[in-house]
């Protein structure tokens, strides 16, 4: 998908309608949309168009569990505008495909993987509307952030990748520890299977790494993370190095986003963050100050059946 174009027109219309509605009327689903169960599709795909020639994908997969359903209130608000203005206005990268993703918590809720098409204008919107924020999760303390992983690495087909050798951007937010491993009971019943034994979350991020730029970043505002915030950012740092990058403002989420597309891109930290105004300056540059250093995963081979 991806084959229009962002037009600041239609997301300025759309953007007022929201500011009229309360959270529940923004988000009215009780159950996982048809159009967004991964059991319901193959793959999600993002092709090169004449609108946009050298597509570039983004995922983005918002933790959707407890306290973390600010975050799709705060894309829709503003924030998904916000994203795909400043990629087209900064250039970090070309001709961007978004897709957002909610997740949860496998082992507790009926939901725990949402996702949208990769889409380029007003559409996808329209789709992050549909997400069932079931507000769940568990006392696991973790939450199921590696199956945006999975998906990434098995579920989609990306021209910038199979065309070109181009890596993807991938973006999991949220406030909990990643889960130590992910089950292949759990890729059975959410996404129809292909995982043939359980796999170590370690070993799952050397597989994305491939074609994906990984990210995690750490909502600081998050409930679980004012309590156990060392532990989640060991835990993070650990597995993905300063590719874990912390956020103290969730509304700056898609600021930050745009920084580190920056960033990756070959910018310096300390200037990009003085291309923003006021606080969100400030949160970005405490973001990004560390980013640049490498995390070299090790080789595996693949317990994945395609």
């Amino acid at each position: 998908m991806g084959y229009a174009r962002w037009n600041p027109g239609d997301w300025d219309d759309y953007a007022a309608s929201a500011s009229t509605k309360t959270f529940d009327q923004l988000f009215d689903h009780r159950s996982i949309d048809a159009e967004l169960d991964p059991l319901k599709f193959s793959f999600r795909e993002s092709c090169d168009s004449a609108s946009n020639p050298h597509s570039t994908p983004i995922i983005v997969a918002i933790d959707q569990t407890g306290s973390m359903g600010m975050l799709a209130e705060t894309l829709i608000r503003k924030g998904l505008g916000t994203l795909i203005e400043e990629i087209y206005d900064r250039k970090p990268v070309a001709d961007p495909h978004v897709m957002l993703m909610a997740v949860g918590d496998a082992w507790f809720d009926r939901a725990p993987l949402q996702a949208t098409q990769f889409e380029a204008d007003i559409s996808l919107a329209n789709q992050l509307t549909k997400f069932f924020i079931e507000g769940g999760g568990g006392g696991n303390n973790c939450e199921s952030y590696n199956l945006p992983w999975y998906f990434a690495a098995t579920r989609t087909k990306c021209d910038a990748i199979d065309k070109r050798g181009q890596k993807g951007y991938l973006f999991t937010v949220g406030d909990e520890p990643p889960p130590p491993q992910l089950l292949a009971s759990h890729v059975e019943k959410f996404l129809g299977g292909g995982l043939q034994q359980d796999m170590k979350t370690r070993d799952l991020f050397t597989l994305v790494s491939k074609n994906w730029n990984v990210f995690h970043i750490m909502i600081e505002e998050g409930s679980f993370y004012r309590g156990q915030g060392d532990k989640t950012k060991k835990s993070w740092r650990d597995l993905i190095g300063e590719n874990a990058i912390g956020l103290a403002d969730h509304t700056k989420l898609a600021e930050l986003i745009v920084s580190i597309l920056e960033v990756q891109e070959g910018k310096d930290p300390d200037e990009v963050a003085k291309t923003w105004k006021g606080s969100t300056a400030l949160t970005v540059r405490k973001s990004i100050q560390k980013l640049g250093k490498k995390h070299h995963p090790l080789s595996i081979k693949g317990l994945i059946r395609l």
